[in-house]
C-alpha cells in the first residue's frame, strides 16, 4: 500500500514489533481498530490511535525516540502521548485500574471513568500481512455512538456514522 496509509500501516507494524518485545501492552482504538477489525482499509486516516497503560507511557516514549518518533508538543504528555515521524501521527491514550481492577480511563477530566467490560479482551485484527492488538467491537461501537453525548459540543461526525454503519455490517463482533 501506498502513501500515507502505507506509512500508517508501516507505522502500526513497527508498534507492535516494538512493544511486543518491551513487553507493552497497546491496542488500536479508533478508525485503524475498525479497519483492522473487518480486515481491510476502508477510509483515509489521519492518525493511529492507540491506547496504553499509562505507566508505560514513559517507556514506550522513550523506546518510539529511539526511532526517530518525537514527542508532538500540541499535546501535553500528562493528558496523552502523541507522537510524530513524518506525516504520520501516534496518539495513546492512556489507560489505568481502578481499586476494583477494572479498565479505566487513565487521564484528563474522565480520569478514573470504568471504560466498557470486555474493551481489551477481543482477538488481534488483521489487514494481511499485519496483524495488530484492537479494543473491542462492542466498546468501538459504544464510542461512536456515544461521542456526541458525551461531548455535545462536538457533533457525530459523518466518518463515525460511516464507521457505524461498517462496524455493524461488517463480520461479526469479535469480543
Amino acid at each position: 500500500m501506498d502513501g500515507l496509509a502505507g506509512r500508517q500501516l508501516d507505522a502500526i507494524r513497527e508498534v507492535v514489533e516494538l512493544t511486543g518485545a518491551a513487553g507493552i501492552a497497546v491496542w488500536l482504538r479508533g478508525g485503524w481498530a475498525m479497519d483492522f477489525h473487518l480486515g481491510a482499509v476502508s477510509r483515509p486516516h489521519v492518525d493511529v490511535d492507540w491506547y496504553c497503560w499509562r505507566r508505560d507511557a514513559g517507556p514506550l516514549a522513550a523506546r518510539l525516540g529511539g526511532r526517530g518518533w518525537r514527542v508532538d508538543p500540541r499535546m501535553p504528555v500528562e493528558l496523552q502521548l502523541d507522537l510524530v515521524r513524518g506525516d504520520v501521527e501516534l496518539s495513546f491514550a492512556y489507560l489505568d485500574r481502578d481499586p476494583a481492577g477494572r479498565v479505566v480511563v487513565g487521564a484528563g477530566p474522565w480520569a478514573g471513568t470504568p471504560l466498557p467490560e470486555g474493551m481489551l479482551d477481543a482477538p488481534p485484527g488483521r489487514i494481511d500481512p499485519h496483524t495488530a492488538p484492537v479494543i473491542s467491537v462492542a466498546a468501538q461501537i459504544e464510542f461512536k455512538e456515544m461521542y456526541p453525548v458525551w461531548m455535545p459540543e462536538r457533533p457525530r461526525r459523518p466518518k463515525d456514522s460511516a464507521d457505524l454503519a461498517r462496524l455493524r455490517g461488517g463480520r461479526p463482533p469479535t469480543g
